[in-house]
């Protein structure tokens, strides 16, 4: 019989996700029947969405209380099919908080569980791992230190590595990225990222700009990129260029293509978060930063583990990359470290060598190899079924 796999997948970057693996486990499974919640990359791969993705777009305690009831009873429903229908299994795909629920209310019924993407328990709330290990059935972990947290907690657990060290090339061009902008190769190119959502746009966007006046000043072939993921994100922008009376500025607004503005640039300001990442896989140097209110600030700052907030000095265990955050993160002290790699030739090429070197410990062929870790858990496997048959 087709093998039927009830899958969550929470915002673009999920379904994106997910879709990968769709492909790759169809690959082994041609008949294999997917459905759930999910996005247009899913359906496109023949996912049956019950419920779209984007539902599952929650920005902030606030927004998460006041759509619970309705959240709350996507999952009940989704669960009910589950438990009348029977699935060879479930795998949730990141959104953690959406998901351990429904993974430990499947696997209690004697269901397979499989949760995509770790939750971030090494850098806080860390008492999840005692959920997690009650809750799922296999954990599938996109970073290579994650593996020994599980198996300390007994946690079944595959590496996988990270989809975008598939995508990303070794060895991106500058010159092909400059060429496809309309960029000079003698211009000094600073890419500069506040992130994708309202909030960080606005917490951030000011301090961006004074920070490209500042470097401007000294930097007569300086030209500025900000690419902007929505309408919403760019008019924050435009407004904030505004209010600081920037039109002279060299600053040329993008409307996506981040990717290409980071590959152009010689060097990137970027808030915390995946970006960091993509830049680290694109051999750039960075500064990072972020900023938030100051009691949220705090609260995150007393929970957190780690001395780093941003993933290429976490993965790499060291501060290979400055990161002001805060306070720290004022227009003169970003333009100062933005500036410190302009001028340092070899520290950027050191940092090149580094990148590289995490690049292919990440580039795992991630959909494979989750789609391996999952099969075992879709055929009739009695051994499987016996030991997890419910009471």
């Amino acid at each position: 019989m087709a093998p039927r796999i009830a899958m969550v997948a929470g915002e673009a970057s999920g379904d994106l996700l997910a879709s990968h693996l769709i492909r790759a486990i169809k690959r082994h499974c041609p008949d294999a029947q997917f459905y759930g919640i999910g996005g247009p990359k899913m359906q496109a791969e023949g996912f049956d969405a019950r419920w779209p993705s984007e539902l599952l777009a929650v920005h902030g305690y606030v927004d998460a209380l006041k759509r619970y009831r309705e959240l709350s009873g996507i999952r009940k429903a989704l669960l009910k099919d589950i438990l009348r229908n029977r699935p060879s299994a479930f795998i949730g795909v990141d959104a953690p908080d959406f998901n351990l629920w429904l993974e430990g209310k499947v696997k209690s019924a004697g269901l397979p569980a499989v949760h995509f993407v770790s939750p971030s328990i090494w850098a806080w709330r860390g008492g999840r791992i005692k959920r997690i290990a009650r809750s799922v059935t296999r954990m599938l972990c996109l970073f290579p230190f994650e593996p020994e947290i599980y198996d300390r907690a007994g946690v079944p657990v595959s590496y996988v590595g990270h989809p975008l060290a598939d995508v990303f090339p070794l060895e991106p061009s500058r010159a092909a990225a400059r060429e496809r902008l309309g960029l000079s190769a003698k211009l000094r190119v600073v890419a500069m990222l506040p992130g994708s959502r309202q909030s960080e746009v606005r917490n951030l966007g000011e301090t961006f700009i004074a920070t490209a006046r500042l470097m401007a000043e000294r930097n007569p072939d300086a030209v500025f990129l900000v690419p902007l993921a929505t309408r919403e994100t760019r008019e924050l922008f435009q407004e904030a260029m505004h209010r600081q009376e920037a039109g002279e500025l060299p600053i040329r607004l993008l409307f996506g293509h981040a990717v290409d503005a980071m590959t152009a640039a010689d060097v990137v300001l970027v808030a915390s978060g995946t970006a960091t990442l993509e830049a680290a896989l694109l051999k750039r140097p960075m500064v990072i930063t972020y900023r938030m209110g100051k009691w949220q600030y705090r609260l995150m700052k007393r929970m957190a583990y780690l001395p780093w907030v941003g993933l290429p000095n976490v993965l790499c265990g060291e501060s290979v990359v400055p990161e002001l955050l805060q306070d720290e993160a004022t227009p003169e002290r970003l333009a100062e470290a933005l500036e410190a790699w302009l001028a340092n030739a070899s520290a950027c090429a050191e940092l090149e060598q580094r990148f590289t070197e995490l690049h292919l410990t990440l580039r795992q062929n991630t959909a494979e190899k989750a789609a391996a870790a999952i099969l075992p858990y879709l055929g009739d496997n009695p051994q499987w079924r016996a030991a997890h048959k419910p009471a």
